[in-house]
């Protein structure tokens, strides 16, 4: 019978990739990257102080325009490009069957313009990211089970991985991870607010 005001709803979702962030989590930064996070998130605006906490991520597929996508595993799918913006890193994150139809050049072929059209729609959203933004962020441009996908999965809710899968449809991906997912992040501190 918990429930949240309108008002304060995505507050815990904030607060678990807060928790999640180079601003809490300092392993693997050293001491002046840490500083640097933590003084350009008290330098910029409000818009982009919540990018860097909670970062955006957009959909780019054959269906329709982008749409935003949630910032969660399930979300990979092989025949989308995802596009994800930290402030920090700008990732272009390629679908295994995307990546596939690229390596054989189908972009090239005049009867697949709609492919073409589909993988530049988010090199150009990240070009203009890149050239607006004040520090440049780092572009990284990445396909499935690559080594760069990194970028992207270390920021995602780990909703799937190797000890708890749920419901990951076919080519989806799973995070190596034993980090909670935003669910039992939720259910905790549901737990803690009845119990106080």
């Amino acid at each position: 019978s918990f429930q949240l005001a309108p008002q304060i709803s995505l507050y815990p979702q904030f607060i678990f990739n807060l928790r999640r962030s180079q601003f809490v989590q300092v392993f693997n930064f050293s001491p002046d990257e840490t500083a640097h996070f933590r003084m350009c998130l008290n330098r910029v605006p409000c818009s982009d102080a919540l990018a860097m906490i909670q970062p955006t991520l957009m959909s780019y597929g054959f269906q329709g325009p982008p749409e935003p996508a949630l910032l969660d595993v399930a979300s990979i799918a092989p025949d989308r490009i995802l596009l994800l913006d930290t402030f920090f890193h700008t990732v272009v994150f390629h679908g295994q069957t995307v990546a596939q139809w690229r390596e054989a050049k189908y972009q090239e072929q005049p009867e697949h313009a709609a492919f073409k059209a589909l993988l530049e729609a988010p090199q150009s959203d990240a070009a203009s990211i890149v050239d607006t933004r004040f520090p440049s962020p780092r572009f990284v441009d990445c396909d499935q089970n690559g080594s760069q996908a990194r970028f992207l999965l270390a920021r995602l809710n780990p909703s799937a991985t190797y000890n708890r899968d749920s419901g990951v449809g076919t080519g989806g991906d799973i995070i190596f991870t034993d980090d909670v997912a935003l669910g039992v992040f939720l259910d905790h501190l549901k737990k803690l607010a009845v119990a106080g």
